[in-house]
């Protein structure tokens, strides 16, 4: 997709990820796809039906990514964020991660969900996305007038400390001589193209071999349906944002590439980004937009603002608005208590900050990063599912023992169900 002005490339990028989103956003409302739900589903009732339906959109994304860049189609080594970058924050893919599974089974669903859960008249999804927006701004951008962020205070000292040759001193980061991605671990640069074509391959394969070789999952058509168009609309937002070029006075320009150099090549600043970064070959992630959404509001809806990110937010409120309106199901939902209001507001908080330190969520790692075959990536979405089925844990025995089942007794028993722990550890009986 060749154009012959920076203003007609973006505005492509924009309005394809707006258009996919909305699809997504919408079929996403009809089908009830849930990452929180499927975790739930899984660890209370024994029901794989929906983590079908997740796998499922990994395994499209896997399949479309390895296939597309073999063939020149996708740029994901160029991606933004940087999935495959060579520094493997293992430390934060998973306590980020944690956080984020923790988060979003107090704030009833995901970041995605929040989105979808807007566009069906949730408003306590509205204060849990304003919770989000502002952490993850701050986590990323600067202070008004500091050169701080949330990260730096918090976290980069023991982290991700690098000495003055850029190399990891914190033993929760490990710097690699290539890329994080599979192909690149296990088959080295020059053959990690056909490597990863190989282990997608394989790793596509057999979850759909899990997927499918369930009976009642191949008879439910709203689980089909839903993993399949998550997975495709996050393929089409690779194809779409790595494919944009432009022809100015026969020289060939990526958008990110003409943005670098616009002092040079550009005849003025109108029309200018206001970053680099959000032009790079990307797909769909929820917690980052938030931030940049926070940050368009802020910066007064300047149109210089206005990111991949940001369209992808409001393209899935306005998919699922417009589903439930079509459906009927539009229903203004407020916190039933102050306990609520409560879980709400912490998920909100740990969402913030998780996803950020995880570099994405249940859709932006789980599958966007999922697709490039980091093992950043991997550690996330595993880390994500973990917190999220212990949260689920401690709240069911705490229910069901009341005053018996301390935090820690829940926790540890927890632990023991999900057979990270010896039995002769447990604390509370199984029900």
């Amino acid at each position: 997709m060749e154009y012959g002005a920076f203003t007609d490339g973006r505005s492509v990028l924009l309005w394809s990820s707006f258009v996919i989103a909305f699809i997504m956003g919408a079929v996403v409302n009809k089908t009830n796809f849930c990452t929180m739900g499927a975790v739930s589903d899984a660890v209370n009732m024994g029901d794989f039906g929906r983590m079908r339906a997740w796998f499922l959109a990994i395994a499209v994304a896997v399949l479309g990514v390895i296939l597309l860049e073999t063939f020149g189609l996708v740029r994901p080594d160029d991606a933004f964020p940087p999935y495959r970058g060579g520094t493997f924050v293992w430390g934060e893919n998973l306590i980020g991660g944690l956080l984020f599974g923790v988060g979003m089974t107090l704030a009833s669903g995901c970041g995605n969900k929040t989105l979808i859960r807007i566009g069906g008249g949730n408003i306590k999804s509205i204060f849990v996305f304003a919770i989000i927006a502002i952490i993850a701004y701050y986590m990323v951008y600067p202070f008004p007038g500091t050169d701080k962020t949330l990260f730096s205070v918090l976290f980069i000292d023991w982290t991700r400390a690098l000495n003055e040759d850029n190399v990891a001193t914190s033993f929760l980061t490990i710097s690699l001589d290539g890329k994080q991605d599979l192909g690149s671990l296990i088959a080295g640069a020059e053959s990690a193209l056909t490597a990863r074509l190989i282990i997608g391959a394989l790793i596509a394969v057999g979850i759909l071999y899990f997927v499918f070789k369930s009976k009642d999952f191949r008879s439910g058509f709203d689980n089909i349906l839903g993993g399949l168009v998550v997975g495709l609309a996050i393929l089409a937002a690779w194809y779409v944002s790595s494919n944009i070029s432009l022809n100015i006075d026969e020289e060939i320009y990526t958008l990110n590439s003409y943005a670098e150099q616009w002092d040079f090549v550009a005849d003025s600043s109108e029309g200018k980004p206001a970053e680099i970064r959000p032009l790079s070959p990307q797909s769909y992630t929820f917690i980052n937009p938030m931030g940049q959404m926070f940050g368009l509001v802020k910066g007064g809806f300047d149109g210089a603002l206005v990111t991949f990110g940001v369209m992808a937010v409001l393209g899935v409120i306005l998919g699922s608005f417009a589903w439930a309106l079509i459906s009927k199901g539009f229903r203004i939902e407020w916190f039933a208590n102050g306990k609520d209001f409560g879980n709400h507001a912490i998920g909100a908080v740990l969402m913030g900050f998780g996803g950020v330190l995880a570099m994405g969520c249940t859709i932006g790692q789980a599958v966007t990063g999922f697709s490039t075959l980091a093992i950043g990536s991997m550690l996330s979405f595993a880390s994500i599912v973990l917190g999220s089925a212990l949260t689920m844990k401690v709240q069911y025995y705490k229910m069901v023992y009341e005053e018996e089942a301390t935090f820690m007794k829940a926790l540890i028993t927890g632990l023991v169900d999900m057979k990270l722990l010896p039995a002769s550890m447990r604390k509370l009986d199984a029900i």
